[in-house]
């Protein structure tokens, strides 16, 4: 019961209307046109559930609210692989979402597994965009420093700040985040001067 009024209050009830005509088999279509035609609302449904559900864990996610955030998400992995595919980078975003909820609520475990998936499917896709990778990389820094592992962050994160730096320009507000955790590391390991530096550039 607490699972089900969680995912009513994260996200069933902003689609719950828009899930009927999705889950309600399609109508004989008398000619090719009205079928092609069927099957584009669907897609069409299905494509604006996945921003729903993806605003709404971002919203969550940014209130402090992560255990509602992690229904949404689920949401939104569900129907862009419905509509992408389980094996496409467009799945990615998803996974992101999902392994911050979760690095947020704690479930680091969970949040491991969410982050492999997206980096394999980063991996085998050599045309994945700079801004999928810069955001997969700094997810991977937040996750090794939740675990105590600050040599990996590191790594990460000035992965995540190169890749920022060639999709949007080193002086753009997307590059700022790595620099931001990079601080917080260094601070970790009481190296204040490579911190108050990184701040500055912030």
């Amino acid at each position: 019961i607490d699972h089900q009024e969680a995912d009513w209050v994260s996200i069933h009830e902003r689609i719950c209307q828009l899930l009927i005509p999705i889950h309600t088999s399609l109508p004989f279509f008398s000619s090719e046109k009205e079928r092609k035609h069927g099957m584009e609302q669907l897609l069409n449904r299905q494509k604006y559930i996945i921003d729903v559900a993806q605003s709404t864990a971002q919203k969550f996610i940014l209130e402090g609210e992560p255990g509602k955030a992690i229904p949404a998400g689920l949401q939104a992995l569900r129907f862009s692989v419905r509509v992408h595919g389980a094996c496409s980078v467009d799945v990615v975003p998803a996974y992101l979402l999902l392994a911050e909820a979760c690095m947020d609520a704690g479930y680091l475990t969970q949040a491991t597994t969410y982050l492999s998936q997206a980096q394999w499917l980063v991996l085998k896709t050599p045309a994945c965009s700079l801004a999928v990778q810069h955001k997969l990389h700094q997810d991977l820094g937040l996750l090794h420093a939740a675990k105590g592992d600050l040599e990996q962050s590191l790594y990460h994160l000035a992965n995540d700040i190169y890749l920022a730096s060639c999709a949007f320009g080193p002086g753009a507000i997307q590059t700022a985040g790595g620099y931001f955790q990079m601080a917080k590391i260094f601070l970790r390991q009481n190296k204040t001067d490579v911190a108050n530096s990184l701040f500055a550039e912030v």
